[in-house]
């Protein structure tokens, strides 16, 4: 079980052996792209396919960095809030555009929540670690649950329910477990959860 686990906060980096397979998975998706295999796909996703593959490439490299909210508790237990750029701002505030675009105002809400709650129920904290979730239930539920809100739509449902709904669920809704976790820093977004909505990202092309 651990194995199919990885930890989503504390600030910790993607590890290694999984950046470097979502590293390949981009550049071959990118690859398809630029060789026109996938041109067909951004009519359903509505953004251009050299902006969607730069955004999944900037989310990569956006994993890194970590930008401090607030902080809780008191030293030597202080533990800092921070948000992710490419595990959770970049991917919400794409996720937001594709909802807007394609006016998936009720299904948004739906599916976000069927995979917020999905996320809610897998994750659990790791004292010094952070909120282990599976990397691909999440994604695999959004996909399944975009094909059935909207089928002719799907893409671009997929992915802003798998990116907003596994953060809802399984970062921000246990935050107020920070004390269990005892860790110096915790990342919304961040490695775990971070590889799930990179997932995400990927799913929804394929699903075009």
């Amino acid at each position: 079980m651990e194995d199919s686990l990885t930890p989503s906060s504390p600030g910790l980096r993607p590890r290694g052996p999984i950046v470097l397979l979502l590293g390949v998975a981009l550049a071959a998706l990118i690859g398809l792209i630029e060789l026109g295999v996938l041109e067909f796909t951004w009519e359903r996703l509505g953004i251009g396919h050299r902006t969607f593959g730069a955004l999944l490439l900037v989310s990569l490299l956006g994993s890194a960095i970590n930008v401090p909210l607030t902080a809780v508790g008191e030293p030597p237990e202080r533990t800092v809030v921070a948000v992710n750029l490419g595990g959770a701002v970049v991917p919400t505030l794409l996720g937001l555009y594709l909802l807007f675009e394609h006016r998936l105002f009720v299904q948004g809400a739906i599916a976000i929540a069927v995979v917020a709650a999905v996320s809610y129920r897998l994750a659990r904290p790791v004292p010094g670690v952070g909120i282990a979730v599976p990397i691909f239930l999440p994604p695999l539920t959004a996909a399944a649950t975009a094909l059935a809100l909207a089928p002719d739509a799907a893409p671009a449902l997929a992915y802003p329910a798998g990116s907003i709904g596994t953060l809802l669920g399984a970062d921000l809704a246990h935050l107020p477990r920070i004390r269990e976790l005892r860790s110096p820093l915790v990342s919304i977004g961040g490695a775990g959860t971070f590889d799930g909505v990179f997932v995400t990202g990927i799913i929804a092309v394929l699903l075009a």
